[in-house]
């Protein structure tokens, strides 16, 4: 196998190939971009330089992208040394493709999916060894150009080179951060952050019942526990409503039996007339927040109100101190502390629970929500920062069973998963080992 990746084939010319395509020119390689034709690619490629926020920074570098048509070119593949499949997320689309794919390309080629959920096996099921020794996931994060976040993960059959490779690729001439992840449901930073979103959904209809505004939900968010400033239900309005759903759908099916995830898999009944009535988001010109224009020139962003069905003007949510601090606040007897325990101590122990499953450490699950979500801080940082052992006492009282990393922690008679000096954290092995 060679030594690095000094050619890209891009299969898959939309938002994320072409973005997988630019982002590789940009750095200085050569780069084949197939669709399902060739006026298809080179439409895609003209793109990557138009509007005020162009993808391709410099314009120069889209001459090191070679359009070309999966039916005619995918002989031109033959000389990459990563080629990236960027095609639709349906799992016999992919697998035909890579039927198709594997005589043509070079031994030692790693080949990658850009798939958000798609199991690896499923893909690589029954299909040449070769092929299977050489597979991994690339789960880009959109936008491409923007998002730092990419996950790698590797099947069970997956060369160790492989993942090597593709990681030193996506961090050095890429500036990616990289997650490695494992072949399970949604990977990583979905898996917890897809649990968080629906989480809200259904927390905040009784957050409502209680007398919190979805303003103050968001506000609370952002300033307690450093989740951006759009909060839950500015970020929807950004993904879209359906999307949310189609999530939910994912996850009804796919979640293991007794998963806590299976309990939120569904949009709440005031959201999921949100979607039959065509209202998802900015993109439709309105979800859960809009900005009316009105007969003055003047801006005003409004608020809907699920229970009334109505629109309202938004306010300025003023928090006190303690909803403003997220170790206080998950404690509260109020609806603040009643809907901040009931989502991100829910989040949190969820994310505790989940490894080894989805990820070998704290630090790639870390990760994975400060780049993929725009934390501040990862799910283990916040349980240092609120107290772990805080967290394990009111489970405990609830009559819940305490997360497994937390029980780690308590075997290993420490306070916190990192200690500051060293940069180390705590392994499963209930050791602390130093952050790469």
């Amino acid at each position: 196998m060679s030594e690095g990746i000094e050619a890209v084939g891009v299969v898959g010319a939309g938002t994320m190939g072409s973005g997988i395509a630019a982002l590789c020119a940009g750095a200085g390689l050569p780069v084949t971009l197939l669709d399902v034709s060739r006026e298809a690619a080179e439409k895609a490629i003209a793109r990557l330089c138009e509007g005020r926020a162009p993808v391709l920074d410099d314009p120069k570098a889209a001459a090191r992208i070679r359009p070309g048509a999966i039916d005619q070119d995918l002989g031109t593949l033959a000389d990459a040394d990563w080629i990236c499949e960027a095609i639709i997320e349906d799992r016999d689309a992919k697998r035909s493709l890579f039927e198709r794919l594997e005589p043509v390309r070079k031994d030692g080629s790693i080949v990658s999916t850009n798939t958000s959920g798609i199991l690896l096996s499923s893909l690589t099921e029954g299909m040449p060894e070769r092929l299977r020794h050489d597979l991994a996931v690339t789960h880009f994060f959109n936008p491409v150009k923007v998002m730092k976040l990419v996950e790698v993960v590797p099947g069970l059959e997956t060369r160790p080179e492989v993942v090597r490779t593709l990681s030193e690729f996506l961090t050095g001439p890429l500036g990616k951060g990289v997650v490695v992840g494992k072949d399970t449901v949604n990977f990583v930073a979905n898996r917890i952050g897809c649990f968080w979103m629906l989480a809200i959904f259904h927390e905040g209809t009784r957050a409502r019942q209680e007398g919190l505004t979805i303003e103050y939900m968001d506000a609370l968010l952002h300033k307690a526990f450093g989740i951006p400033p759009t909060g839950l239900y500015g970020l929807v309005d950004l993904i879209g409503l359906d999307v949310m759903g189609y999530v939910a759908r994912n996850l009804a099916e796919n979640l293991p039996a007794g998963d806590p995830g299976l309990a939120y898999a569904s949009l709440p009944e005031a959201e999921q007339r949100m979607v039959e009535a065509g209202q998802l988001g900015r993109k439709t010109g309105g979800g859960f927040y809009r900005v009316q224009k009105q007969a003055d020139g003047s801006r005003v962003k409004e608020v809907y109100d699920l229970e009334a069905a109505t629109w309202r003007a938004a306010e300025e949510p003023v928090l006190p101190r303690e909803h403003a601090d997220a170790a206080t606040v998950m404690f509260l007897d109020d609806p603040a502390g009643h809907f901040a325990w009931r989502v991100m101590g829910a989040t949190l122990a969820y994310a505790a629970d989940l490894v080894p499953e989805i990820a070998d450490d704290i630090v790639n699950v870390d990760r994975a929500l400060r780049w993929g979500f725009n934390w501040e801080k990862g799910p283990f940082e916040l349980l240092d920062l609120i107290g772990a052992e805080q967290v394990a006492e009111r489970l405990e009282d609830e009559g819940r069973p305490v997360p497994r990393m937390i029980e780690t922690l308590r075997e290993a008679g420490t306070a916190t998963f990192y200690r500051a000096e060293g940069g180390a954290y705590l392994g499963t092995d209930g050791r602390f080992h130093v952050v790469d």
